[in-house]
């Protein structure tokens, strides 16, 4: 006898149709078994010369593993990884395994999940908070981000920020370096702490994080330590030129450890400087014309173009002329440096756009993270940012140092400027 029911599932309160999503999943969890078995396949293809002594090969598939959800951007994806079997190893240390690039073993969730994290956090959520945040993104219950997880990843993150502070710079080299001081009120304490950072080219254009950690604003006592820490760990050769803004600190550090380097102020800081100093309304016109003096062609039509700034404004804000006059020098040493690389010695800009999103918190994020943590997450940012780092422009032009002097073609000896902010 067939017995029909009446009674039809309710729909949930906090379900969300969206048929869009399940076929996005249903398609990248199909596309992701077959790139997870198109490596398999090609690994084992690259070992067919491996034989066992009666002529079979020494590896070979072995089905695959138990069926694990990886928390992806649009939500979670089943899938189950291959596994290889060596018939051929006598011994544990003999075995040869096989590691999926796509998918490796532990791996619960993707990476640019992992980078969104230290966001979350600096934008006030805290660990509880996480998984009904992301509920209506990644699924219901967003799996694999329990407060436990977020625990041990931020534990992880400090030993591979421990890890980075420790590393060895004796085989590095840096051209060029920015150094800032960055403000950050996300999280922290009701004053704001200040993270000095330093970004170094390497001779082949590659910009890289140099260093990075807090300090009591932007004293020279915190530079020195950082300095110090820095050639500590191998770096010897002093960067051929730094760019910074007017923290004395700073500059006064960078003289005693690193007294060959030349000085190269930043005109993103000087411009605001300047424009503090006259009303609003003449902002803009001299605005455009400090542009006229660091685009200008040549150095010796930049210096004309500061005594024209002086003549139009000199009479009546001799405050904002005093600044610029003051530090000319250091504000035009760039020209001393190859013409495509002007772009790059102007300004700290490398510094100013990694925390452009990250500085400028609301107080409602402040209270419930420590400056430990909340340091902790800025550095992953800027990590993340790194890898997207645009090189310098024509980086064939870089200046090979050694011993204080400039090879040009290799061997043509040319003596370096000197310091401009002698």
């Amino acid at each position: 006898m067939t017995e029909t029911s009446n009674v039809l599932r309710l729909r949930q309160p906090d379900a969300v149709d969206d048929p869009l999503t399940d076929i996005l999943r249903a398609g990248a969890r199909k596309l992701l078994a077959q790139a997870i078995e198109i490596e398999a396949e090609a690994y084992l293809s690259s070992m067919r010369d491996l034989k066992l002594p009666d002529g079979r090969e020494r590896l070979v598939r072995h089905g695959h593993g138990p069926e694990r959800m990886i928390q992806t951007g649009i939500g979670p994806v089943e899938v189950c990884r291959v596994k290889i079997r060596d018939r051929g190893a006598s011994s544990a240390a003999d075995r040869i395994r096989f590691t999926s690039a796509i998918l490796p073993k532990w791996a619960r969730r993707t990476k640019s999940l992992d980078a969104l994290l230290p966001i979350l956090y600096l934008r006030g959520l805290s660990t509880g908070d996480f998984q009904e945040a992301l509920s209506a993104l990644l699924g219901k219950d967003a799996p694999n981000l329990s407060p436990p997880v977020i625990a041990r990843l931020t534990g992880e993150w400090q030993g591979e920020y421990e890890r980075w502070q420790a590393r060895d710079l004796s085989a590095r080299r840096y051209v060029y370096v920015w150094a800032d001081g960055v403000y950050l009120q996300a999280r922290m304490e009701d004053q704001a702490e200040c993270i000095l950072v330093l970004i170094g080219a390497t001779p082949e254009g590659k910009k890289e994080l140099v260093g990075f950690q807090a300090g009591v604003r932007e004293s020279a006592q915190s530079w020195r330590e950082l300095l110090v820490e820095i050639k500590r760990r191998g770096l010897t050769i002093a960067p051929r030129i730094a760019v910074g803004d007017g923290a004395l600190g700073f500059w006064k550090a960078l003289d005693e450890l690193f007294p060959g380097t030349h000085h190269q102020r930043c005109w993103l800081h000087k411009t605001a400087n300047v424009l503090n100093k006259v009303p609003k309304s003449v902002q803009p016109g001299m605005k455009t014309a400090l542009r006229e003096i660091y685009l200008a062609p040549t150095r010796a039509q930049a210096e004309v173009a500061v005594d024209l700034f002086e003549d139009a404004y000199g009479a009546r804000y001799p405050k904002a002329v005093e600044c610029v006059r003051k530090d000319q020098r250091a504000l035009l040493a760039f020209y001393d440096w190859p013409a495509e690389h002007w772009i790059h010695l102007r300004t700290t800009n490398p510094i100013e756009s990694v925390f452009a999103t990250v500085r400028h918190r609301t107080v409602r994020t402040k209270g419930s993270l420590s400056p430990t943590t909340a340091r902790l997450m800025v550095f992953k940012l800027v990590m993340a940012a790194a890898k997207s780092w645009r090189r310098l422009m024509g980086e064939n032009q870089l200046p090979k140092v050694i011993a204080g002097v400039r090879f040009k073609d290799g061997t043509e000896v040319i003596p370096m400027p000197t310091n401009s902010a002698a």
